[in-house]
């Protein structure tokens, strides 16, 4: 939850390429062959399939994204994040209610790691998922971990195991730091 900041980082800044929207797509795919280009990616990927917090939106963006073999949507952190403020509200899966605004806003990220020759990276995101409904407003600090694999034109989660859960820290906060998290710089639209 909403707790104080720190001046202390982690590290420098990362910065992470911002995608040129693609026409039929949840997620573009025009994000660079690289670990900051896995990282946008992620963070692209997050902040469109939870927006709106609507569980079968996160489900069919993971879908698209995921390669043979990857991990199921279900048993990840966000969506079962969803599902549980869903059902907790009383609102069905994919049922529209007005007034009901769900963002999520990636701050910070962590590169853990890459493999085979860069094709393969392990990275995280958090944020701050906002939760805006019949005048009630809740904020949390909401962390993803993901697999990708560079298939030669764009990043998808990857095959195999499901990367290892990650800190769930308010961002910007001593133990967002204490996990390694990084502030996100963001390029322009290219």
């Amino acid at each position: 939850m909403p707790h104080e900041l720190t001046t202390a980082m982690a590290g420098p800044p990362i910065t992470v390429p911002r995608p040129a929207p693609i026409a039929n797509r949840v997620i573009s795919d025009s994000f660079p062959a690289n670990a900051e280009g896995a990282l946008g990616w992620l963070t692209a990927f997050n902040e469109s399939a939870m927006r709106g917090g609507d569980p079968a939106t996160y489900v069919r963006a993971y879908s698209e994204a995921a390669l043979p073999h990857a991990p199921s949507p279900q048993g990840s952190g966000p969506l079962a994040l969803l599902t549980s403020f869903r059902d907790e509200a009383g609102i069905r899966p994919g049922e529209l209610k007005p007034g009901l605004t769900v963002t999520y806003e990636v701050s910070q990220g962590l590169i853990k790691g890459t493999a085979d020759g860069g094709r393969f990276a392990v990275v995280c995101t958090l944020g701050q998922l906002s939760f805006d409904y019949q005048g009630q407003s809740t904020r949390m600090g909401i962390g993803d971990c993901q697999a990708l694999r560079w298939t030669g034109t764009a990043w998808r989660i990857a095959p195999g195991a499901r990367a290892a859960y990650t800190a769930s820290a308010w961002p910007g906060s001593a133990e967002s730091v204490a996990a390694g998290y990084r502030p996100l710089n963001r390029e322009g639209v290219r």
